[in-house]
């Protein structure tokens, strides 16, 4: 071994035991903040959301920003454990988008709680078996998750965060080529997002829906000439081979999932507001609605309709706002729109996820 190679080595180990001591000292402080914070909730997105921003702003590299916002995910969430465990319910089972999307948000010290629907995450979080839930809302390529949408309109849940998670689509089976699979088993919104990936290299194979990816590589691991389309993270968990990787027909493939529990959340600065509004049958009523945003200089990221579930052509609309509810601007917006509306229900303010 050189010399130099001696000296980076050593380097290297007086900075990893200044690390050490110095996430330490944070993991004090933060368990001091619990303390201080008495039974108060252990999730404050947006400080969280604000230390991911400023280390973004502070990193100068040779990390990527993702790799920061990565690492610093992690230190928060060790720091977070010490204060007490974070339950986050999601759509099982293991080896799910979801349970990926879990991860991403708040870092492995949490535990995760698959569960066997949407609605099931919803329950969950409202009888107090998980303190928050992750809920699928759209896919850029497939579009919104209807049954989301109207579990947000019915519940008294909110939304305190979202995460965007790049999905890669994956052929997983027990076999060891393509020409072998006669059967695929995918969620619907994965075959959705792989079609021309599909009908080009298995064109003659049954395409068979499934609950979920985890679902569906489980199946694959149970039967011959079969395969799954799911992520990595299911063939690990199934024992599966890995066929063929990022099949999904635009290599910018992204799921939005959003976190829902029972706290309002304070502004952190760069932040979101969701609601659902209703249109009185009038004509030029849509029009109207959107006037108060216009006028008060807020900006609409997603407009949304979804049948209302009470009379034949009725709908309600989603719609995501710029900025958050307490903000002037936004406050000022609502408060027109309310007078206006036939039915408006915030579903909450939360920081723009990075």
């Amino acid at each position: 071994m050189s010399d130099e190679l001696i000296k980076f080595r050593a380097q290297i180990d007086s900075i990893d035991d200044e690390l050490l001591k110095l996430v330490n000292q944070r993991a004090g402080l933060a368990q001091q903040i619990g303390h201080a914070k008495g039974n108060s909730v252990v999730l404050r997105p947006e400080r969280e959301a604000q230390v991911l921003n400023r280390m973004v702003r502070a990193n100068s590299g040779p990390l990527t920003h993702q790799g920061v916002t990565q690492l610093f995910t992690e230190i928060m969430s060790q720091c977070r454990a010490l204060e007490a465990p974070l339950r986050v319910a999601y759509l099982g089972p293991h080896g799910t988008f979801s349970e990926a999307a879990v991860f991403q948000r708040f870092g492995k010290a949490s535990e995760g709680l698959p569960v066997d629907s949407i609605d099931g995450v919803f329950t969950a979080v409202e009888n107090g078996t998980a303190n928050y839930g992750l809920v699928p809302v759209e896919n850029s390529t497939e579009g919104a998750v209807g049954r989301t949408l109207d579990l947000l309109f019915n519940s008294n849940l909110k939304i305190c965060g979202e995460v965007l998670l790049q999905v890669h689509q994956c052929v997983l089976s027990n076999e060891n080529e393509l020409s072998l699979i006669r059967k695929v088993y995918s969620h619907p919104q994965s075959f959705g997002q792989c079609q021309g990936w599909l009908n080009a290299h298995l064109p003659h194979a049954e395409r068979i829906t499934a609950s979920s990816n985890a679902d569906a590589a489980r199946l694959a691991a149970e039967e011959s000439f079969s395969a799954a389309v799911g992520g990595e993270q299911a063939a690990v968990h199934f024992k599966l081979k890995v066929l063929a990787q990022n099949i999904e027909d635009d290599a910018r493939n992204t799921t939005r999932f959003l976190v829902i529990g029972k706290q309002d959340v304070a502004p952190s600065g760069t932040d979101k507001t969701s609601l659902v509004m209703t249109a009185p049958n009038i004509p030029g009523a849509m029009y109207e609605l959107l006037k108060p945003f216009a006028k008060n200089g807020v900006s609409l990221t997603k407009l949304e309709s979804r049948p209302s579930g009470t009379g034949l052509w009725e709908y309600v609309f989603y719609v995501d706002i710029e900025g958050h509810q307490s903000d002037s601007k936004v406050a000022e917006a609502l408060l027109q729109l309310k007078q206006i509306a036939a039915f408006v229900k915030v579903l909450g303010s939360y920081p723009v996820a990075i």
